[in-house]
């Protein structure tokens, strides 16, 4: 299936109907549910996957496609991360952004990558995703990667916006964006969060939420290329991950210090030097301070604001191709004790609209 320049060639198999990702029999429906009525006016499965792949043939690339990832099996502190690409589609919905939607990941919530698994459980694993043992991948990072190398090997000029999912889901889709690339040497990863995630491995695991940058480097010209905003809480210093990795680091208090134009200004001269003309934004919605977005597995105090966030985003839009961007991290459903639900609510409101200002860096 051939359109417009994109091949869709397996793609109806890899991915499935937005927001259907997580695997549900009964319990949680309703939320699937929600947002087929909301997309498709109706909510049958049947009549909803007739239509997407209506749409799925008739995609394009002038404007960004937006991939779920409904996978948590990559994180560790609290788990709901697999809930955000619906939420953040119905957010995004209440705002006139213009994207194209490719569905979401097919996930079996207890995998992770194929390489952890043995070649009986794979076979078992198509047997269930697929309806028979083809070669396809069956864990979710693995089939994002297979599902993006496709498209990318289609139009290397496609813009993905990703939405998660805890942040071991970004690893396919920057893995896949680097290699993509037509010059590594001007590509550069701008990562907001309020953890480094720069161990090598987590509990002799070597892919998951902390780990996920420290595995990019290698795929990167230069250690230089990763650019991380809004650190606060790691067991390191600053100076500690400069000396050992090389890697440019703005912590959330000197941002803070700094202001937007002097910390725009430090980024831009540090890209610069570097001779970097296209950039990656991946966003953990913790990069926000705590009382902006509770709802999500490690909410931090002193933490970035929504506006200064914005404000970087379309300044680096003005001076830099983003041509990748994703949000990771938004678990509507985690509620920590002694958190306001009105802080709560206002945390998706506010993941809905990291996820606007996103999308429109990529289309500008």
């Amino acid at each position: 299936m051939v359109s417009r320049g994109i091949n869709l060639k397996k793609l109806d198999q890899l991915l499935t109907i937005p927001g259907s990702g997580v695997f549900t029999v009964n319990t949680g429906k309703e939320k699937k549910e929600r947002l087929l009525k909301q997309y498709y006016k109706t909510t049958s499965p049947v009549k909803a996957n007739k239509e997407w792949l209506k749409r799925l043939s008739n995609i394009s690339a002038s404007t960004p496609l937006l991939l779920g990832i409904p996978s948590d099996n990559g994180g560790g502190i609290h788990r709901g991360a697999n809930w955000g690409p619906l939420a953040i589609r119905e957010e995004l919905l209440k705002h006139n952004v213009d994207f194209q939607d490719l569905g979401d990941v097919r996930v079996i919530p207890h995998l992770l990558h194929d390489k952890y698994l043995n070649e009986k459980t794979i076979q078992d694993c198509r047997l269930a995703l697929y309806g028979k043992k083809i070669k396809l991948p069956v864990s979710p990072l693995s089939i994002a990667e297979e599902a993006l190398t496709r498209i990318y090997n289609s139009q290397p000029n496609i813009k993905i916006f990703g939405v998660g999912g805890d942040h071991s889901t970004s690893y396919p889709l920057v893995k896949t964006w680097l290699a993509s690339r037509k010059s590594k040497a001007t590509a550069a990863l701008i990562h907001f969060d309020a953890h480094t995630d720069l161990l090598d491995k987590r509990m002799g695991i070597d892919l998951c939420f902390g780990t996920w940058t420290y595995h990019i480097l290698r795929h990167l010209s230069s250690p230089k290329h990763i650019i991380q905003l809004g650190i606060r809480s790691s067991a390191k210093t600053k100076s500690h991950w400069k000396k050992k990795l090389g890697v440019e680091q703005y912590w959330a208090h000197e941002i803070n210090k700094w202001g937007i134009q002097k910390t725009y200004n430090k980024l831009k001269k540090h890209l610069k030097k570097l001779e970097i003309s296209e950039l990656y934004i991946s966003f953990d919605i913790d990069a926000l301070d705590e009382k902006y977005a509770s709802a999500t597995g490690t909410p931090e105090p002193d933490g970035l604001n929504p506006a200064d966030c914005s404000a970087l985003f379309h300044l680096l839009s003005k001076d830099f191709k983003i041509t990748g961007s994703d949000l990771m991290e938004v678990a509507p459903y985690v509620h920590h004790p002694g958190v306001n639900p009105d802080v709560q609510n206002s945390s998706m409101m506010m993941a809905g609209h990291i996820a606007k200002k996103l999308l429109e860096a990529l289309s500008l």
